[in-house]
């Protein structure tokens, strides 16, 4: 069977590392992994000239501006990023007859919905990291028909900058920390969400998915857990998040992913996040 290209974008990140390692299990398909210092995808010239050379049957965005509270301060960059940048690699790769694969998050929506949130549901992002991305997804799909959006949240791994790792190192060095306990969500492995990428990818059905682990959590519920399955005796104190002034953006209190569509669409057996978040620990 003739092997297929993919470009991974974000290739040192969370997600492009995952990728990155379960590579050798896909021999029928041909990585090529970009950061920035390899192609810079809010440059419409050089992505271009990168397509084409490489002519690749999938792009798989893996590339994000992540940090919630600097997008605040620095929206131009979010939006280079998170937008701009999105709807070039979208065009770029319909130019070259590429599938796209691009990553959002449930930070598109307000919070107020108290149901599992499905992919028709109302967007309403409320921090400049959430309309980035939000404009990211309709640039995605505006510019290449063959497009896969998979809305994600609480993404963490042993790589990178995420709450586990955080929470790991606050608990090695204090004996309490404080904790928002009124946003609720799911934590996601990003090695699940790469495995899940590469069954999509396989037998791709373009359109709009949510994707994260099974089950329902608090930031501060997800901290005693990693706590706990670190071996770490640091208390986590329940705080609201009126109590947390630090956060510069307003976050969403209410963001559980309904997943029945992709599970329905690729049979996916999704994990429980706490068997997840052990096997991350485990390799922390």
């Amino acid at each position: 069977m003739a092997t297929s290209r993919i470009i991974v974008t974000g290739a040192n990140g969370q997600l492009g590392s995952c990728l990155r390692e379960i590579a050798v299990n896909f021999p029928r398909f041909e990585f090529v992994f970009t950061d920035v210092e390899e192609l810079d995808i809010t440059d419409q010239g050089a992505v271009k000239q990168c397509f084409e050379q490489q002519k690749p049957q999938w792009i798989i965005n893996a590339a994000a501006y992540t940090a919630v509270d600097g997008a605040e301060s620095e929206p131009e960059k979010a939006f280079s990023i998170n937008a701009q940048a999105v709807g070039i690699l979208a065009k770029e790769s319909a130019a070259v007859g590429a599938s796209f694969l691009h990553i959002s998050t449930d930070y598109v929506f307000d919070g107020s919905n108290p149901n599992p949130l499905t992919e028709n549901d109302i967007t309403n992002p409320l921090s400049v990291y959430g309309k980035s991305k939000l404009e990211g997804e309709q640039l995605a799909m505006a510019g290449n028909a063959n497009t896969v959006i998979i809305r994600t949240s609480w993404l963490y791994s042993e790589y990178g900058n995420n709450f586990v790792r955080t929470i790991r190192r606050l608990g090695s060095e204090k004996q309490q920390i404080d904790v928002v306990a009124d946003q609720w969500g799911c934590p996601t492995s990003a090695h699940a969400l790469a495995e899940a990428i590469m069954r999509i990818v396989a037998k791709p059905v373009f359109g709009l998915y949510h994707y994260s682990n099974e089950g329902v959590t608090n930031w501060a519920l997800f901290a005693e857990e990693i706590m706990a399955l670190s071996g770490l005796a640091c208390r986590v104190k329940h705080i609201t998040t009126a109590e947390y002034p630090a956060a510069a953006a307003p976050r969403p209190e209410f963001s559980i992913l309904d997943k029945k569509r992709i599970k329905q669409t690729f049979q996916l057996n999704i994990a429980e996040w706490e068997d997840c978040l052990q096997r991350v620990i485990e390799k922390l």
